[in-house]
């Protein structure tokens, strides 16, 4: 399941995080994955553990834990803290799957990535390339969204950013370990959630709408690994 989720970060917010991350010094994005990724990856990020990424990771966290489609898309147990990269003059990233676990920086834990994000921070008139490729059983599919719009799609999927010929790609990517590990029951849990939301809007609670939520939460209970 891949879902375009609009208006994540608002347009100051937008502005302020550009202002300050284009004012930043960035690494070598090859710093932050294995050996199969790092022969295919020329970007620039943000040091994972910079006081800058982690104050702009939580405020991008914050407004995840306030925005519903994602949390009815993802179902989110853990996020790993957002990370930025850059992409200019010709950078790419070539054709990858993401590692199946993570660590939290600065801990222990581990996070297992079922889903995939990204966080457009430029906006599509600013660069020339750098469309987003995602792979999957129905094709490839093209992606390129406003500033504060995000992209979230299965970690299992094969994706690659295209090679940036004019301005410059600004992104936060990040991965969620999800209560429901399998993409196809994600997805029908969104349908569901969806389509009981749109009916309550326009006909009222009712003796069929409390059955139909009863039974996402019995799904959900069914399905969930918490």
């Amino acid at each position: 399941m891949m879902l375009h989720i609009p208006g994540v970060l608002t347009r100051d917010q937008v502005a302020d995080m550009r202002r300050r991350l284009d004012q930043s010094q960035w690494v070598d994005g090859r710093a932050t994955v294995g050996e199969q990724g790092a022969k295919v990856k020329q970007n620039r990020q943000l040091p994972e553990t910079a006081p800058l990424a982690l104050e702009l990771g939580q405020i991008i966290l914050a407004a995840l834990a306030d925005n519903p489609l994602f949390f009815a898309a993802a179902l989110p147990l853990r996020t790993i803290p957002p990370l930025f990269n850059r992409y200019a003059g010709g950078e790419h990233y070539g054709a990858h799957v993401d590692g199946s676990m993570r660590r939290i920086p600065g801990s222990g834990e581990w996070v297992r990535t079922d889903v995939s994000s990204t966080l457009f921070l430029s906006d599509p008139d600013e660069y020339d390339g750098g469309e987003l490729i995602v792979t999957d059983q129905y094709g490839e599919h093209e992606v390129k969204l406003p500033a504060g719009d995000l992209i979230l799609y299965p970690s299992t999927s094969i994706h690659r950013v295209e090679p940036v010929t004019r301005g410059a790609r600004v992104c936060s990517f990040f991965w969620t370990q999800s209560m429901v590990r399998d993409d196809l029951r994600r997805g029908m849990l969104l349908e569901l959630d969806q389509n009981i939301q749109s009916l309550r809007a326009r006909v009222g609670d009712s003796p069929e709408m409390v059955g139909l939520t009863g039974h996402y939460h019995n799904l959900l209970r069914q399905w969930s690994e918490v």
